[in-house]
Parts: structure tokens; C-alpha cells; sequence
């Protein structure tokens, strides 16, 4: 019975995890702020960065659909991890080693726990490595050095091979100590009526890992003319394994697909490692399934393309199969943001065989060649037809002008139109009538964006995409200087607490607030003021909000402060503004009262308390 982790170790793990890190291995993440940095959310479909991180507090949020939380909670919804594989792989990953309570027990080890099942996936990659030198592993490193992959090749992509036998994976595993049920949760064993065997025999293995480079996968490559199993064979899909989900080679382009805002998506295994050492590091591919909806989700939040400046390229093979892919991938196309093209390779040749028969510089020169999405696809149904008849362009154009009236930019449709005419050998008067007819027919028309675009909900937004509790709360009116004064003030009191100052943040929660949802969180930090300066700042006012308010509390600690350089005079200015506002209301008062009295005790009582307040409003101004 695995025990408790002490509740010290969670803190200090927490502590020591730079959110900035864990949330970066699945997000491109770039300059939003004072100590902030923002991309494109990973919980929900968006085209403009509404998803912050604040590493100096330890939190994210998403101002689009309301997701927020710590590291711990990041992968819980990320990964569907439990909370205690989440801190298992924080302090793994830090190198800190937990103690555990309620009988002294170790980590989790159920067979469902997602944590055995990635070391086993670990354990099963280390096995077949070591077995591609062995000497029954010679059809394997011959099929590699065949397609121009030598053992340095193979070691960079972690390249194995998987021993022809019924069961010696599962005995070497079991060896380890994983159970049969974990080999089976894993996928690398199979259950037969001879009881459980190794999934992968007599074949090249591919380890597939996810965009944080753990292994939840493999790739197997038949070699041997008496495998009569398919081609290609992957693992099932697993608790940790969902093919929509993973593309080949992401754990290592990933860096270049954020530098570089480009993406190259080619076929199999070896175009990947082909394109990677002819110097294209940006190139995945998909995990024997076609290119979908989710793989776009996943390049989408590596690349953080929130303009137009990015490119998706794909690669084809010019055959029936690489065409119906294109018009695959060419349906899914206006989910991106970036510009998407496709190349072809000289001959038809992928990017593993173009590469071994006309060197990197080749590979190179095929992607510096690509062509927009649409004038292939263009060209590719155009091209069906015989031209030579009037009868053929007619067609041509027909087929065509639905394409281009799915451009949204006005003038690349323009252009396209001209393309098509000149393709199709039409008038161009013609292409624009067809143009103009394919987009009533399909109730569209040019909009000068892409459809499934969201709104820009930036730190400063309403509550347009929160969650339905959160939009019950009384939200702020930012266009009242009051209401925006009190949200800057408990942004900077939650952020940077020890730049405010205990004494500062004092006077700040005694304002009367004009908000009640901001009067909430006001009472929760004057309630924890003696520990302003101690870690674990905002969990503690997280602890003293209602439920209902975490998500304010949340929103508050992780928006974009506007200020850049030095936080410090920022957030102490910013206080001092909220300050200098009440002591002008209670001056106001002051000024009322003395106009209404003639008892001259009160009004030397009240003179003497506004001599206070200009005193105390001088020395918030330096004076």
C-alpha cells in the first residue's frame, strides 16, 4: 500500500518547479509582461494568446475559457495524471526525493498508474537499444544503413530492435519488476490463448515520445519475410498513448518549431530522421494515423502562431494515397494560423529516399521549393481534366473555383482567381463568376479572417469565456478608474507583495472598495497580512476566497502588469494611487462636515485630521 507524501514535500517540490518549464514543454510561451509570458491556451481551441504564466508565482490562467491553477493542477488537466503521479514527476524531474507517510510506502505502483507505465515504456526503449547490436539484430541495422542512417543516426532517435521471440521483452520486464497487468496497460505485450507475448518480434523499433520527451510508445518496421503482421505496427492505444494526439519527432523539433515558426509534417519515421540530418529540425510526422484536428492542436501551441508569419509545410508522395492526404490535410488547412505549403520531391521521391540518392543539400532544396496549399490543390484538381476541350476547362473551373472561394483574404482570393483562370484556360470574367457562385453556394463569402477565429481575451478582458460561476460574480468595470484602480492594486498586492510592503498593503485593504468580487479578495489578503512576506503567498488567499472566487484570485495573480522595467516603484506607485484616492474621499468628507458645523471643538478636530491627510498624501508623494 504505496503512503501519503508529506504535505512539507509537496510545498518544497512545488517550491522548486519553475511553472515556466513544465508548462513550456507543451506550450510555446513568449514576453507578456512584467514577469509574465503568455501563448496560445492548451485547454481550449484559440488563435490569440489569452493562456499567462506567472513564474514568480507559480500560477497560469487563461483569460479565454477560465483554466487556471498551479504546476500540480497544469498537469493534472494536462496529462490526466494523479495528483500523485504529478508530484512524483516534479520531483523526479528536480531530483528531490519525497518521504511518505501512513505506513512508510512508496510511490504508486497500480497498473494504470501513469507513471509505471512510462517507466516500463522507458525500460522496454533502453532493451531494444541495447539489442540492435546484437547479432540477430542484423536485418535491422542493414535496413538502416540501406536508407543512409548510421549507429550515430540510430542512437539520436532511439532506434532499437525487438529480438524474434515470444517473450523475452516480457521476461526482462518482469524482471524489473513490472507486473503483467502494467506490460499489458503499456501496450508491449499482447494477450493470446498461449497466455501474454511480446508485441513487437523480428522488427526495427522507433520509440515514441511525447512533446516533453517521455516514451509512451513505439513504431515497429517489419523486416523479415516470414512477418506476416502489417508493415507497420504501434503500440495500442494506452493511457498514455493516443495517436490523434503525438506526432514522431516533436520532442526534438520542437525547440526549432518555435524558433523557426515553421513546421514540416512528412509521412513516416525515416522522413523524419532524414529531414533532421539534412539540417531540417523542424520536421514530425504522424503515428500511423492521417494528419487530424488534434495534431494541428498540438503544432498550434508549440509554434504559438498568433500571425500569419508562421508556415506549415507537408510533404506528399505525388501517388492516389499522397493526393488523398493533401486533400486531408487541405481540409483541415483554415484551422491554422500560419500559411500552409506543400512539397514535392524531384521524381516523387520522399524526403528519406531523395536524401539518399541526392544527398542533404537536395532534401534542402525540395522544402525551400514549396508551394502554397492552394495553388497545389489548385493544380491538383485542375490538372484531372482535359484542358484540350471546352468541355474539360468548363470542368476544370467548376471543380476549382470552390477552392478558392474558401480563401478568406481578399487579395490572395483575387490572385487565386487569376491562377485558376490561367490554369484551367478560362476568362478570367468567367473564374470570377465561378468564384463569386462556389461562395453563395456555400453561404460564405471573403471576411478578411478564418473562420473559428476566437476573441482576443487578453488580461484586461471581461468575462466573455469564463466559466458560468465566475460570470455570476460581480465583475469590474474597467472603464471606471475606480474599479481599475482596486484590480491594478490587488494584482500587485498578490504578484509582488514584497516589492508593496507589509506596512503599504496595511493601509491598502482598509480602502473601501467599490467592487464587491475585488472587496472579497481585498478582505482574504487582510486576513493573511501577518504572512505577506512568506512563500506560498497566494495558495494561502486562495484558501480564504469562496470557491466561486479562486478563479478571480487566479486571474489577479497571473495577468500582465503594463509596467515594464522595475517592478518595485510600479507596484508601490500603484498602491499609493489606491491609497491617495480614499484619503481624497475621506478629505471630501472632512470638507462637508466642517462646512456643517459651528462647534469650534469639532471643527479644530476636524482641521487637525485634515492636516493628517495631506501630510500622509505628501509622503506618498516623496515630498
Amino acid at each position: 500500500m504505496a503512503g501519503r507524501i508529506r504535505q512539507s514535500d509537496i510545498e518544497e517540490v512545488k517550491a522548486r518547479t519553475n511553472i515556466a518549464d513544465i508548462v513550456g514543454d507543451y506550450v510555446s510561451l513568449k514576453t507578456g509582461g512584467i514577469g509574465a509570458l503568455k501563448g496560445l491556451c492548451p485547454f481550449h481551441d484559440e488563435k490569440s494568446p489569452s493562456f499567462y504564466v506567472r513564474p514568480g508565482v507559480g500560477r497560469y490562467h487563461c483569460f479565454g475559457c477560465g483554466e487556471g491553477g498551479d504546476v500540480y493542477e497544469f498537469l493534472l488537466k494536462m496529462d490526466h495524471v494523479t495528483f500523485t503521479d504529478a508530484v512524483e514527476r516534479l520531483a523526479s524531474r528536480i531530483g528531490y526525493q519525497l518521504h511518505y507517510e501512513e505506513g512508510g510506502g512508496g510511490p504508486s505502483e497500480s497498473g494504470g498508474n501513469r507513471a509505471r507505465l512510462l517507466a516500463a515504456n522507458s525500460a522496454a526503449e533502453e532493451f531494444f537499444r541495447d539489442r540492435l547490436s546484437a547479432p540477430d539484430a542484423e536485418p535491422g541495422r542493414r535496413f538502416l544503413g540501406e536508407r543512409g542512417f548510421d549507429s550515430a543516426a540510430a542512437a539520436h532517435f532511439g532506434v532499437g530492435f525487438a529480438p524474434k521471440s515470444w517473450d523475452e521483452l516480457t521476461k526482462h520486464l518482469r524482471g524489473k519488476g513490472y507486473t503483467q497487468e502494467e506490460l499489458l496497460a503499456a501496450g508491449l505485450v499482447s494477450q493470446g490463448d498461449r497466455g501474454v507475448y511480446d508485441r513487437f518480434r523480428g522488427r526495427l523499433v522507433w520509440p515514441i515520445r511525447d512533446v516533453t520527451g517521455q516514451t509512451i510508445g513505439f513504431g515497429a518496421r517489419r523486416l523479415l519475410d516470414d512477418d506476416k503482421g502489417p508493415k507497420y505496427l504501434n503500440t495500442p492505444e494506452t493511457a498514455v498513448y493516443k495517436k490523434a494526439q503525438v506526432l514522431y519527432g516533436l520532442d526534438l523539433a520542437k525547440r526549432d518549431i518555435s524558433r523557426q515558426d515553421q513546421v514540416v509534417v512528412v509521412e513516416g519515421y525515416t522522413d523524419v530522421m532524414a529531414c533532421h540530418l539534412a539540417g531540417i529540425t523542424t520536421a514530425v510526422a504522424t503515428c500511423g494515423t492521417s494528419f487530424g484536428v488534434d495534431h494541428i492542436k498540438v503544432i498550434r501551441r508549440v509554434m504559438g502562431d498568433d500571425s500569419s508569419q508562421g508556415s506549415v509545410i507537408f510533404t506528399f508522395d505525388p501517388d492516389a494515397a499522397g493526393q488523398k492526404a493533401a486533400t486531408r490535410a487541405f481540409g483541415e488547412e483554415q484551422r491554422f494560423s500560419a500559411q500552409t505549403y506543400v512539397a514535392v520531391g524531384p521524381d516523387g521521391l520522399d524526403p528519406c529516399d531523395l536524401r539518399l540518392m541526392k544527398g542533404d543539400d537536395a532534401v534542402r532544396r525540395m522544402i525551400d521549393a514549396r508551394k502554397p496549399m492552394f495553388e497545389f490543390m489548385i493544380r491538383q484538381v485542375v490538372e484531372r481534366f482535359d484542358l484540350d476541350s471546352v468541355e474539360g476547362r468548363t470542368a476544370a473551373l467548376r471543380a476549382g473555383a470552390p477552392i478558392v472561394a474558401t480563401i478568406r483574404d481578399p487579395a490572395s482570393q483575387n490572385g487565386y482567381t487569376r491562377e485558376l483562370a490561367r490554369l484551367s484556360g478560362a476568362d478570367l470574367q468567367d473564374a470570377i463568376r465561378a468564384v463569386r457562385a462556389a461562395q453563395r453556394s456555400s453561404g460564405g463569402g471573403s471576411s478578411g479572417g478564418r473562420p473559428g477565429d476566437g476573441r482576443d481575451s487578453g488580461p484586461g478582458a471581461g468575462p466573455g469565456a469564463a466559466s458560468e460561476t465566475q460570470r455570476r460574480l460581480p465583475q469590474a468595470d474597467l472603464a471606471d478608474p475606480t474599479q481599475r484602480t482596486e484590480r491594478e492594486s490587488l494584482m500587485v498586492l498578490l504578484q509582488l507583495p514584497a516589492e508593496v510592503g507589509r506596512e503599504r498593503a496595511a493601509r491598502a485593504v482598509q480602502v473601501p472598495f467599490v467592487n464587491a468580487t475585488h472587496a472579497v479578495v481585498r478582505d482574504a489578503i487582510a486576513s493573511q497580512l501577518a504572512t505577506l512576506e512568506q512563500p506560498g503567498w497566494v495558495d494561502r488567499i486562495l484558501a480564504e476566497v469562496p470557491q466561486a472566487y479562486a478563479s478571480t484570485v487566479n486571474a489577479l495573480a497571473v495577468s500582465a502588469l503594463p509596467q515594464e522595467g522595475d517592478a518595485g516603484p510600479y507596484a508601490r506607485s500603484i498602491v499609493d494611487g489606491l491609497i491617495d484616492r480614499d484619503l481624497l474621499r475621506e478629505k471630501a468628507e472632512l470638507t462637508s462636515r466642517l462646512g456643517r458645523t459651528d462647534d469650534p471643538e469639532l471643527r479644530r478636530q476636524i482641521s487637525l485630521a485634515m492636516v493628517a491627510i495631506e501630510t500622509e498624501r505628501r509622503r506618498l508623494r516623496g515630498e
